[in-house]
């Protein structure tokens, strides 16, 4: 099983499982929109005793903008 760390963005910090079928950009549902990321560096931990394989995604844009909070109240 391989997995990606998301670097930036709102979703900073975030390890999950990498479909086989993903290429260079990984896109995700947010709110209204979605967030992108793109593939950056070579996959890490490739061996057999080393952990999951491991890719970078960098985050590059929203296609919504971001506004955790719409209503303007503060809960």
């Amino acid at each position: 099983m391989a997995i990606a760390r998301l670097h930036g963005g709102p979703l900073d910090g975030q390890i999950i499982p990498l479909d086989p079928t993903v290429s260079d950009s990984y896109i995700v549902p947010y709110g209204e929109g979605q967030l992108v990321y793109r593939r950056e560096g070579e996959e890490t931990h490739t061996g057999g005793q080393d952990g999951p394989t491991e890719t970078r995604f960098v985050y590059i844009e929203a296609t919504e903008d971001i506004d955790p909070n719409p209503d303007g109240r503060d809960d």
